[in-house]
């Protein structure tokens, strides 16, 4: 882990400055039409007509609040700015967030420009977050980088995460090389077809490999701390599922093996029957609608004992409550409103 850094300047900052922060954003543009952003590579042109996600060219949010309940350096005293981006590339069964990301007519208009999306994050900073942090941004990816640019030139100069599921682009990626800080992809699945079947994606463990592994390219195993906050590195989630549907002993392994036994990762135990997984249906399997077993968890954890070198990693305690994760997107301005802050 590096030296902590009294300041920490933001790789985008330069950027903006330089210009090409507004080159990269014309480039990420360019490939919403047709439409290239995430894996699926959809062909539509969002100029024109919807793909999977159901997003257009404008930023569609769902909420922005800070948030206490991401891991410690990301969270911290201050929250994370976080940015909830409406709709997603992927239809997971058992999505937290489906109140946002499976109801696109909820968000078919929400009146956002990139101004006002670049305001949000100003706004986020002068709260005192920690961090910017975008929650689901793979199919906004362009938005976001052009309202970044704005609000860089208006003084933000906060870390920026990148909360994503894990099904990206390489190409997206490369283009957002020094301007994202953090990488927080999830690595959800080890076998093609539970992916096909639990989130509506053909090819997901290839596709987030590739992906996770860029990210590792980008940023590396190291992390630059400011004190107890993160400002730049790699923190990999592994979302234990019951039944052991998330091959998540495998991609440990394989994090270990193809990228480094330093990269942090986030064992997270905080799995509940969510949205479909909930329902006794054909096409989900009925594992899902139970949590985690003891043993379950605990082969996990020995897997990564075996593989990781545990400096930087976190693993979530199974019997804390789970109701800090639960974010309630039924007052999507604030979905944590209730939740006490750590």
């Amino acid at each position: 882990m590096s030296d902590s850094v009294k300041t920490f300047e933001p790789g985008y900052a330069a950027l903006s400055k330089s210009g090409e922060l507004a080159r990269r954003t014309e480039a990420l543009e360019r490939l919403m039409s047709p439409c290239r952003l995430c894996p699926r590579e959809c062909g539509v042109d969002r100029t024109t007509r919807l793909g999977p996600c159901a997003t257009g060219l404008g930023p569609l949010v769902a909420s922005h609040t800070p948030h206490f309940g991401e891991e410690p350096p990301i969270s911290g005293r201050g929250g994370s700015g976080t940015i909830f981006l409406a709709n997603c590339a992927m239809k997971c069964v058992y999505c937290q967030n489906h109140q946002i990301s499976q109801r696109p007519t909820a968000f078919a208009e929400t009146g956002e420009t990139h101004e006002s999306l670049a305001e949000m994050m100003l706004a986020l900073q002068a709260s005192g977050c920690r961090n910017i942090n975008w929650v689901t941004p793979t199919h906004q990816a362009a938005v976001l980088a052009r309202a970044l640019d704005i609000a860089a030139r208006r003084g933000l100069r906060l870390p920026i995460v990148y909360n994503t599921g894990g099904y990206d682009s390489v190409e997206t990626l490369k283009l957002l090389d020094g301007v994202v800080d953090i990488y927080l992809p999830d690595l959800r699945y080890a076998d093609p077809e539970t992916g096909r079947k639990l989130s509506g994606v053909p090819d997901y463990p290839s596709k987030a490999r590739d992906a996770v592994a860029e990210m590792f390219r980008q940023v590396g195993d190291d992390w630059v701390m400011d004190g107890d906050r993160l400002c730049r590195g790699l923190l990999i989630r592994l979302l234990v599922l019951p039944g052991g549907l998330s091959g998540t002993e495998q991609n440990i392994r394989w994090i270990a093996e193809n990228l480094s036994p330093r990269v942090g990762v986030s064992l997270m135990s905080q799995y509940y029957p969510a949205h479909l997984a909930a329902e006794p249906l054909r096409h989900v399997p009925p594992a899902l609608r139970r949590r985690i077993s003891p043993a379950e968890w605990r082969s996990v954890v020995e897997a990564h004992e075996r593989w990781m070198v545990d400096e930087k990693g976190f693993i979530q305690d199974p019997e804390e409550s789970p109701d800090s994760y639960r974010p309630d997107f039924s007052d999507a301005a604030n979905p944590f409103q209730d939740r006490p802050t750590p």
